[in-house]
């Protein structure tokens, strides 16, 4: 909006108009900054489960993906010892593992089928994940070319380089294929984006971080469109091996959050992909809406009692950030997806976190962690909390907590306001609103608010149709019969 220079106004009315002018010019930067962001589209590659449909039948069913480590990937035997300080072994025999990680049509992408050897599997889920998160969006990937669309990933190890004997490392294929910077530049190389791309290792909550930077990049119009999520595959039993030192790990692969015989983590893998667009724009294009975050946060716990040990202060004060972003009330979250690894001493830190932002309150707050379905997808941890929350607001449903049977001694339940739901709870009404933690043992911390999406009112013809037509399309005979099967 110009200034006025209506001569006809004298000095004091001009002077009046243009604070207004200016008031209405700061008023509407405010509101961009805060701007809610639709989910347009969402796809994955989780533990027994490939799509978000098949997802949300797991979770609803509360069904643990938790199995011994697939004999196909790695023969563990001579690595396993069930002593946690033993060195050059580990102490852990089971996981939630992804099927298929060494498929991969690499032509689809106009990638050769040598450079597609020397490709980290991350990198494939991505491209994988993204396109299916677009095509579930209605966007035709190959019309993005050329625009301020973003690409912000989460991903973490990279153990893949390590499979490579030492002369065909150098070989330029293995060397960018095992890359982590390369991994959101390969999606963009491939789909031809040009907004801001980049990549997140904040550990344990790198995922929920990229989404967060994706959010801000389209308030401040950086972006007009964002893929956003993560990826985390193990290529080797190495980070098993490492990872045994820190006696992090559940020594029978159950993440059982909240529970008395909570003792560590579950290890999984997976990768999920969220469409984000603003709210605004979503709607005038009439794009399909999964679920609206309304507000965001990071920070980093500081100073705590150790480099990896939570920092409770710093839990509140992300998540009272976030809901200062969204302009929400601490009384407007009824569900929250917690960070939630199952460990004695994280899961009564966050209670405790909860119990300061939440509470008192007359309703409880329902808690849940996927960790306990498909285990800690670490780098991709954060966009799985985030996909089950908005499926949640999608079927109406909070899914039960897998291995919730006698409650953490540590958590004052005669206190605390959360509840855990041990069966599938209904969640009805419009104005539903749900937290999402992820903390990483980096001492980064993220919080998203989510609301259910808009109710739009659909174009009513009255003709009540018999059948449908579904078309499918794919790139050769093939994979058009593989994707009719599906079907």
């Amino acid at each position: 909006m110009e200034p006025t220079t209506d001569p006809s106004l004298s000095p004091i009315k001009r002077a009046l108009l243009a604070v207004e002018q200016l008031r209405a010019k700061l008023a509407a930067s405010e509101a961009a900054r805060h701007a809610p962001i639709a989910i347009i589209g969402m796809s994955c590659r989780f533990p027994g489960a490939d799509t978000p449909e098949a997802f949300w039948e797991l979770l609803r069913e509360g069904r643990d993906q938790v199995t011994e480590i697939p004999a196909e990937r790695w023969d563990v035997t001579p690595f396993y010892d069930p002593d946690p300080d033993a060195p050059g072994k580990m102490y852990v025999r089971r996981g939630a593992f992804v099927a298929g990680v060494d498929r991969f049509d690499p032509t689809f992408f106009g990638i050769s089928p040598r450079e597609a050897t020397g490709m980290d599997p991350q990198q494939r889920f991505l491209l994988e994940v993204g396109w299916e998160a677009l095509e579930g969006a209605g966007i035709a990937p190959e019309g993005l070319r050329g625009t301020a669309t973003g690409v912000f990933v989460g991903v973490g190890f990279d153990d893949y380089a390590s499979l490579y004997p030492h002369e065909e490392a150098v070989d330029a294929y293995g060397f960018l294929g095992s890359q982590p910077s390369i991994a959101a530049g390969r999606v963009a190389y491939v789909l031809g984006l040009q907004g801001p791309v980049l990549e997140v290792d904040t550990a344990c909550s790198s995922s929920l971080v990229a989404i967060h930077l994706a959010c801000q990049s389209l308030r401040l119009g950086e972006s007009t469109l964002a893929l956003a999520g993560g990826a985390n595959l193990r290529s080797t039993l190495e980070t098993f091996i490492r990872g045994s030192r820190t006696h992090a790990f559940a020594p029978d692969g159950h993440s059982k959050t909240f529970d008395a015989r909570a003792d560590g983590y579950g290890r999984g893998e997976g990768c999920g992909i969220v469409v984000l667009k603003r709210l605004s724009d979503a709607l005038a294009d009439g794009d399909p809406i999964w679920g609206v975050i309304r507000g965001t946060a990071i920070n980093h716990d500081g100073p705590s009692n150790g480099l990896t040990v939570p920092n409770q202060q710093a839990q509140v004060q992300v998540i009272a950030q976030a809901l200062r972003d969204a302009g929400v009330s601490p009384g407007a979250i009824s569900y929250l997806e917690a960070h939630g690894t199952g460990t004695a001493l994280g899961d009564p830190i966050e209670v405790g976190a909860l119990d300061q932002v939440f509470g008192p309150r007359t309703e409880p707050l329902w808690v849940g962690s996927v960790k306990s379905n498909i285990g800690h997808l670490e780098a991709a941890a954060g966009v799985s909390s985030l996909m089950k929350v908005v499926l949640a607001l999608q079927y109406g449903a909070v899914p039960p907590q897998v291995h919730f049977v006698t409650p953490n001694p540590y958590i004052d339940w005669e206190q605390t306001v959360i509840r855990v739901p041990t069966a599938l709870q209904p969640w009805e009404g419009s104005a539903r609103m749900a937290g999402v933690s992820s903390f990483g043992f980096s001492g980064t911390n993220a919080h998203l608010v989510v609301g259910a999406a808009p109710e739009v009112a659909g174009v009513v013809n009255g003709v009540e149709r018999p059948l449908h037509l579904l078309t499918i399309a794919a790139k050769d005979e093939r994979a058009l019969a593989d994707y009719a099967a599906r079907y």
